[in-house]
């Protein structure tokens, strides 16, 4: 079934009828302002509203993971876990075709009204673990932003990790590659006061997860670990700042930051954070003791398909 938003098409091929995932009322709020607001009165309406989610979901500042990658003329994307679209307008004017995938068919009509326009976008609705296995298309990009923590969520297997990344290699053309932008359990905001992004937990990330299921982030020698064992060879690690909800500056272990560089470190908008030290003076610190790939508070992670 295929309902048309505008020139979007969205795809309920695969929705079975129920939102598993919903941010509750906050959604009926940004449906409203899509329908009723045109993108570039989108800083109006957030000043307006002062209100973290409306700023997460709208702020123009979160397309700034994407819009400075390389990606190739004439391409097409796939974007896992697109939610209200706040990546996918971006993707669409620089990519000739973009799938967009989301749990949600609410979400998904937020995301297909803010973007009505595009002509080039098709929203698929359901859980990926079920859509995966019906795509016959081939994509130059799978994008996983935001995503890839909640792997064991939703992939079923004992090793869910390997298994999300297998199956995303599957969907890639033969040069294609997956992006992926994440947490860094290690994030220096973390050991500074500031709570897991997920759990709302101090140290929860820094200590391992304990009991906890379901979204878990990684560190820097673990996504190493990670994609060496999946037998991934070609891969770069690049360093959202101050991370890659927000990011104003993407560095590379080719491209460092200097001391005195990092000073937006006030993190945990939604929340209340502790303040146990000088974040910019520790990472000036970090940053001369030739640290700052570990403790950067996101990745951005390209990775090249591999052979099957």
């Amino acid at each position: 079934m295929i309902e048309n938003i505008g020139k979007v098409k969205l795809n309920l091929e695969y929705y079975n009828g129920r939102d598993l995932y919903s941010d509750g009322a906050i959604e009926d709020e940004l449906l409203e302002i899509v329908s009723n607001y045109k993108e570039e009165d989108f800083d109006t309406v957030i000043r307006k509203r002062n209100s973290w989610p409306v700023l997460y979901h709208l702020s123009d500042i979160r397309q700034n993971i994407v819009t400075w990658y390389p990606f190739k003329e004439k391409s097409n994307v796939l974007e896992v876990g697109a939610g209200c679209g706040a990546i996918t307008g971006a993707l669409t004017e620089m990519a000739e075709r973009v799938v967009a995938l989301d749990l949600s068919k609410r979400r998904s009509t937020i995301n297909a009204r803010r973007n009505k326009e595009k002509s080039n976008l098709e929203i698929l609705v359901g859980n990926f673990n079920h859509i995966q296995g019906g795509i016959q298309e081939r994509f130059d990009y799978v994008t996983l932003i935001g995503v890839f923590e909640y792997a064991e969520s939703y992939i079923d297997g004992d090793n869910p990790k390997e298994i999300f990344l297998e199956k995303v290699n599957g969907l890639l053309k033969e040069d294609g590659k997956i992006l992926i932008a994440i947490e860094n359990r290690f994030g220096l905001k973390y050991f500074a006061g500031c709570r897991e992004d997920h759990l709302s937990l101090f140290g929860e990330g820094i200590s391992g997860y304990g009991s906890a299921k379901g979204v878990k982030t990684l560190n820097r020698s673990e996504w190493i670990k990670l994609l060496d064992k999946c037998s991934f060879k070609d891969y770069k690690i690049y360093y959202p700042y101050p991370d890659y909800k927000f990011p104003t500056t993407i560095y590379s272990d080719s491209y460092m930051p200097k001391a005195g560089e990092l000073t937006n470190n006030i993190r945990n908008f939604d929340g209340d954070r502790i303040m146990l030290f000088d974040e910019t003076k520790a990472f000036d610190s970090i940053i001369e003791a030739g640290s700052f790939g570990e403790y950067s508070n996101s990745f951005f992670i390209e990775v090249s398909r591999k052979e099957s």
